[in-house]
């Protein structure tokens, strides 16, 4: 079978009706540019911000007729607004781009009463984030081996890999291959040690460079969230890509979190980015369940001496500083990297070392906060008893 391009593509998209019904939407301007990879179509469609809930089945329309082409196995199509939406029988021209909208970013306006409830997963206990202001730290490496370390506590445990741009899970849980659609359109999760997981490595080629812009990450965030059958879990570790942006906001805003644990080195350039990434989840109102020192010392192998190589404590100081739990100094080993390398994490290759034993002390301290938030909430829901 000849492979698809994005022209056969947006040939095909001619026949969905614009906006105002006047028009398609390819020769209206409001397809993005078309995405490609592994039999799977990605694009989005400009529409006006206040009738997007509206134009739901024009998404729907454009989603449903790509599927139909011959080699396509699955389209992901998203509605976006950050760009003006050429009105109905105007001239075909590309719409120019306007500085992007916070309107769907306010955390300040809230109706009587609260803020708006957020819908949750269904099966899924408790979601918690794992995040850094910066890469490098070992933010996904600490997010496997956390999730592993939850599981070896007794807790059935999901793991999300959230870094759309890049994907690590599939590498450092050792899993190949694509996952499978069952009934209802959901989405199978991979499993491996006992966790399901959820990554767009599973979706795309290691080696496709995922060009996408916020709306895109936003559809695709959701759909990995409340298009996969996850089951029955106490809890879903989310590992968040670096810094404080899309991701980020789509998933403080969408999905009620029970809150965030933030990754850092001990130097103080790490500390400057960590503590964007502590207000940020602040100021959305997510509780941060502690502070990770991650790489915090070295051990040298052969004399047994202790190295600062970042320097140490510098996390902790910062926990102690703004009021939030120090959770656990993760030691900078080589047996991390090359158990990560390899896929095999050291909490389910080494249980019993030292390093596991750490994680597994993070692991139950930060149960016990969400365990904790889960008593309160309970105890807050007053029973009614007519006589």
């Amino acid at each position: 079978m000849p492979e698809v391009t994005k022209e056969v593509v947006l040939e095909k998209l001619r026949t969905v009706r614009g906006p105002g019904m006047e028009g398609n939407i390819v020769d209206l301007g409001l397809v993005s540019d078309v995405f490609i990879s592994d039999g799977k179509a990605y694009f989005s469609i400009t529409v006006p911000a206040d009738r997007a809930k509206e134009l739901e089945p024009m998404r729907a329309a454009a989603e449903r007729v790509v599927r139909e082409i011959p080699g396509i196995k699955a389209a992901m199509v998203a509605l976006t607004a950050d760009r003006k939406a050429a009105p109905a029988g105007a001239p075909v021209q590309r719409p120019q781009p306007q500085a992007p909208s916070h309107a769907g970013h306010s955390h300040t306006q809230r109706p009587a009463g609260g803020a708006p409830a957020k819908a949750g997963i269904p099966g899924v206990g408790a979601i918690i984030a794992v995040a850094s202001g910066k890469g490098g730290v070992g933010k996904s490496t600490t997010s496997v081996n956390l999730a592993l370390a939850l599981k070896a506590n007794g807790l059935k445990v999901g793991l999300l890999d959230a870094d759309i741009y890049g994907p690590s899970m599939p590498r450092l849980l050792k899993i190949s291959g694509r996952p499978q659609q069952i009934e209802g359109r959901l989405i199978r999760p991979m499993e491996n040690y006992g966790l399901k997981v959820m990554s767009m490595g599973f979706l795309v080629d290691e080696e496709v460079a995922m060009i996408w812009r916020g709306p895109m990450i936003q559809s695709a965030l959701l759909q990995m969230l409340r298009e996969v059958a996850w089951g029955d879990l106490d809890v879903l570790v989310v590992d968040m890509p670096p810094g404080t942006g899309d991701a980020q906001l789509t998933m403080a805003q969408q999905v009620p979190l029970a809150g965030a644990v933030i990754v850092s080195t001990p130097q103080d350039l790490a500390l400057i980015d960590a503590r964007k990434g502590l207000a940020m989840f602040r100021k959305v109102e997510v509780p941060v369940l502690g502070i990770v020192e991650n790489m915090s010392y070295f051990i040298a192998p052969d004399t047994g001496n202790r190295y600062d190589i970042f320097g140490h404590g510098g996390a902790r100081k910062e926990a102690e500083r703004i009021g939030v739990p120090f959770l656990g100094e993760v030691p900078l080993t080589m047996g991390i990297r090359e158990t990560s390398d390899a896929g095999t994490p050291l909490v389910a290759s080494d249980p019993t070392g030292e390093v596991a034993r750490i994680y597994r002390d993070i692991a139950t301290k930060v149960w016990e906060q969400i365990s904790a938030q889960q008593q309160d909430k309970s105890r807050a829901a007053p029973t009614i008893v007519f006589e």
